[in-house]
């Protein structure tokens, strides 16, 4: 999409009747992959590159098998391993490897929505092993670089005297990210990568194996609250009307936890899954299945919170490249942040 053209408001796209209400489908044209990564062109990209004076890098990616033992019952963690195939020689391969069981970014094929299906309408048939439809390859491909925004709730917390508690609900709602975003004194602009901060990856890690074992062995997972993204339709309209291109955060599904019960999306004839969390009511099935925006996981934010809370900076250069992996569902960002 060519920077100035005309973009439909998320009201717009709420009241459509030649797609599904509250999407994007189709906004980009026909067939189209990316969804909200269209708004970082390369015009924008060149802008990003201009943030960059000192020279400063930052890893934003944590350790394969950081997240162990896993959040996610379903998954294990991945063995390395290596070999020689003489004294000079050495290869190495991974088996079990999960590839959202770390730092990670979203394919838009993760989740569909559960009324309208995948994102522009593509068929449950394609999304399969080697098919490529809304595959994480389409990232790769795009080669995502742009200008990232820090909004950093744990410093913003403990200047406001409400401090985000591990392990305790906290819904960010669109007034509370703007207020963030004036604090630190930065504006949004489209095409933007919104890195959001909440401590939670941190506090986890911090915890022993023992500890977040006990913590996963809860039958009651609304025991274990977590700071994030309300699910509103204004969070939807927030998202989009500011033309992000990607949300990432340093917790477990950037969004907030137990889910909102006053959005109206929780469908209680919905059948919970036979493992793992339900979905039912999270904002992931619009913002991914509807909306098309990429969102990133489990990110290592701290030492880049750090140096802008030394400097003062929030805004700087971000890039994500994900595995080039044929339909793949998800991968780790390796991304970087550059001041």
């Amino acid at each position: 999409m060519p920077v100035g053209s005309r973009v439909p408001t998320y009201g717009e796209l709420a009241t459509r009747t030649d797609a599904p209400p509250g999407s994007s489908w189709s906004v980009f044209g026909d067939g189209d992959q990316l969804g909200m990564l269209n708004f970082l062109t390369p015009e924008r990209t060149a802008a990003a590159a201009a943030l960059v004076r000192r020279g400063a890098t930052f890893n934003l990616d944590y350790p394969i098998n950081a997240f162990m033992p896993p959040m996610n019952s379903t998954r294990h963690a991945a063995e390395h391993h290596i070999f020689a195939n003489d004294a000079n020689h050495r290869d190495d391969w991974l088996d079990s490897f999960y590839l959202q069981s770390t730092s990670q970014v979203d394919a838009l094929r993760h989740i569909r929505h559960h009324r309208y299906g995948f994102y522009g309408g593509v068929g449950d048939d394609s999304i399969a092993v080697g098919t490529p439809d809304l595959g994480v390859q389409q990232q790769a491909e795009k080669a995502i670089a742009g200008r990232g925004v820090l909004l950093d709730a744990v410093r913003y917390g403990e200047a406001i005297g409400d401090p985000i508690a591990f392990g305790a609900l906290k819904r960010f709602t669109p007034a509370y990210l703007d207020r963030m975003a004036d604090h630190f004194d930065v504006d949004l602009l489209p095409g933007d990568l919104v890195l959001l901060r909440t401590g939670f990856a941190e506090q986890w890690l911090a915890m022993t194996r023992d500890e977040r074992r006990a913590a996963m062995s809860k039958l009651d997972r609304s025991a274990r609250g977590q700071a994030g993204i309300d699910q509103s339709d204004e969070m939807l309209a927030w998202i989009w009307n500011h033309q992000l291109s990607m949300l990432a955060a340093d917790n477990g599904a950037v969004e907030s936890w137990p889910i909102n019960p006053g959005s109206g999306w929780f469908d209680p004839d919905e059948p919970p899954p036979p493992v793992h969390v339900s979905q039912n009511g999270m904002i992931h099935r619009p913002l991914i299945g509807l909306l098309g925006l990429v969102l990133g996981e489990l990110w290592k934010l701290d030492e880049l919170a750090a140096d802008c809370a030394a400097d003062g900076v929030y805004e700087f250069m971000v890039t994500v490249k994900p595995l080039n992996l044929l339909g793949g569902v998800g991968s780790p960002p390796n991304a970087i942040a550059i001041k």
